[in-house]
């Protein structure tokens, strides 16, 4: 302070790290480098000019996670609601035009991932700006696990919807049935549903300023973790990051960090599994369990969603409650993938067998040969493999159709065909008297005779409490590991990679080997393999269990490298949260 051009030393204000006391400088040293925010930026809650008193109780990290929630809700809701694919009619001339519409679903996803991602980049690293780093964690896993209600709905709604013909007018005229394998829901409705819903959050989500309300106080008071490459002190004299040009520069220095890029690769081989479980589960539920598809849809959600949202809240409560450090966090994602892979053995220890299936596993009542439909009983029928319509015998044996059952007249009761005078079909096997089973065949497929369900879904859910714990430690460890400029760009990268690594392929690998395990594909008249009827269950559990166990052990291994070259800042390990209060009370 000056008077008369003549300076007074005793009101010069001194240098922030002389005026503290010696060991509040040494953490002041390790503060995070940059400039926090300034208070002025940390405006209120409005749009423009427009700041009602109201609105400002939403203006805390509290109210932003309560709407990156509802977006996060019903942005997932569009990866997980019900889908059917329809049969294409035969066609020698040209395609079917309905063909063409692939691509349309194709560009809507892309649309989808596109506006998806920043809410998981910038809106992340909005949280992490706004809150103490101990409870960093614990807002990410909430936010995280309310994101997960989107999957929720979708699983819940899209297989209420499948119970729904797809052409809605021709519900009650229609002669099949949800059970009826040639059955479409109408899975588009759910689409309909979120996209307004999701346009309608965009007004709220707008409001908030460029900085919550007390942004600068917390970014003053946080300490670097940013892995010892010398990146952060390249970052920040070259102020990196600022103009589009350093684009290049700034990408090269995420991707020579190797603690960074071995943690992407690990939650990439994580996602390739979450995805394809979150995509073929249903499916390996109505196959191996005997259920009808819009129950295993349904059992599957009950099984995944709470299990990855109560995978992310533990940890992150564990990660704030014990103010774990970047060291100790991948610490707890190794043990949790270690975990993982143990309880991902239950696809051994709960497989089912086959139920009989003439002319597939078993013949036509020791007529036929194995792999051919076609038997004595029902070689004059001619009968189509073009049209599935599976039927359970008074012998609990399955049969493709009626017709290669060989019944030749049927009635009809609340809906359900029952079948007589059927050539194929033998004895019953629990029953000394024909007389007194009034049918032959049943419409649908034979009951399974598989207890082990129950079991599969207990142990199953704890495999994916444990999964997903690794989630949000992941996302707070790429946070911490790179320069503090560099956040919002390395979740980017992370997001990148974990679609190209994990969410793209997963389904698609699945798929394959699922595919893999069929016994009975579906041919139509113009003789092209179609769906799959039958699948070998025991082969399906081995190849999803090889599946899961290698992308684990992957996932494993690079955690591991990554906890051996994490370099800490130099002292930062010896930084008390004392030290942290101290500075905070010298600010204050």
């Amino acid at each position: 302070m000056t008077r008369e051009g003549i300076a007074n030393p005793a009101f010069e204000p001194s240098s922030p790290d002389l005026r503290l006391h010696p060991r509040a400088r040494a953490s002041r040293s390790r503060l995070a480098p940059g400039r926090p925010p300034s208070v002025c930026e940390e405006g209120p809650c409005g749009w423009g000019s427009f700041t009602p008193r109201a609105l400002q109780l939403c203006n805390s990290p509290e109210g932003y996670l309560s709407a990156y929630s509802l977006l996060a809700v019903f942005q997932d809701t569009c990866q997980s609601s019900g889908t059917n694919i329809a049969n294409f009619s035969c066609n020698t001339s040209k395609e079917s035009s309905l063909s063409n519409y692939l691509y349309v679903f194709i560009l809507a996803q892309l649309l989808l991932g596109v506006g998806g991602t920043p809410l998981y980049t910038l809106g992340t690293t909005f949280i992490d700006d706004s809150v103490p780093k101990h409870k960093s964690s614990l807002y990410i896993g909430i936010g995280y696990a309310m994101s997960l209600l989107g999957p929720a709905l979708g699983y819940v709604l899209g297989g209420q919807l499948l119970n729904i013909y797809i052409d809605v007018p021709l519900q009650t005229s229609t002669e099949i049935d949800s059970d009826d394998p040639r059955w479409l829901g109408a899975w588009w409705i759910a689409f309909l549903l979120c996209c307004f819903a999701t346009w309608l959050l965009i007004v709220p989500f707008s409001c908030f300023p460029k900085h919550l309300p007390g942004t600068a106080k917390v970014q003053s008071e946080k300490i670097s973790e940013t892995h010892h490459d010398g990146s952060a002190a390249f970052v920040e004299d070259r102020n990196i990051g600022k103009n589009f040009k350093d684009f290049p520069v700034a990408l090269l220095i995420l991707l020579k960090n190797p603690v960074l890029m071995c943690l992407i690769v690990a939650a990439s081989t994580e996602a390739l599994v979450a995805t394809g479980f979150a995509t073929f589960l249903p499916k390996f539920i109505e196959n191996q369990f005997g259920q009808s598809s819009s129950y295993s849809a349904t059992l599957g959600g009950l099984v995944l969603i709470p299990g990855a949202a109560l995978g992310q809240i533990i940890s992150g409560i564990l990660v704030s409650k014990y103010k774990l450090d970047c060291k100790n966090i991948i610490k707890l994602i190794l043990g949790t993938c270690s975990v993982a892979l143990i309880l991902n053995t239950v696809f051994v220890f709960s497989k089912c067998g086959n139920e009989p299936f003439a002319g597939v596993s078993e013949t036509y009542n020791r007529t036929g040969k194995l792999r051919n439909l076609t038997a004595p009983c029902n070689a004059n029928c001619n009968c189509l493999r073009s049209f599935y319509y599976p039927v359970c015998g008074r012998d609990e044996v399955q049969y493709f159709s009626p017709c290669f059952a060989g019944c030749t007249s049927f009635t009809i009761q609340k809906r359900k065909k029952t079948y007589q005078n059927c050539s194929c079909i033998g004895m019953p096997k629990r029953l000394l008297d024909a007389e007194e089973v009034p049918f032959e065949a049943l419409a649908g497929k034979c009951r399974t005779r598989c207890t082990f369900l129950p079991l599969f879904l207990g142990i199953f859910f704890f495999a994916v409490v444990f999964t997903f714990m690794a989630v949000t430690p992941t996302t707070v460890a790429i946070l911490r590991c790179v320069p503090d400029k560099q956040r919002s760009f390395a979740l980017g990268v992370q997001s990148v990679f974990l679609r190209l690594v994990g969410t793209i392929p997963g389904p698609i690998l699945f798929g394959v080997a699922i595919d893999s395990s069929c016994t009975l594909w579906d041919v139509n008249k113009c003789d092209i393999k179609g769906a799959c009827w039958v699948y070998n269950n025991s082969k399906m559990a081995y190849m999803l269990i090889g599946i899961s166990a290698a992308c684990k052990v992957i996932s494993i291994l690079f955690t591991v490298i990554a906890f051996c070259l994490y370099k800490p800042p130099p002292d930062s390990s010896a930084t008390s949260q004392k030290d942290a209060e101290m500075v905070s009370a010298v600010h204050m």
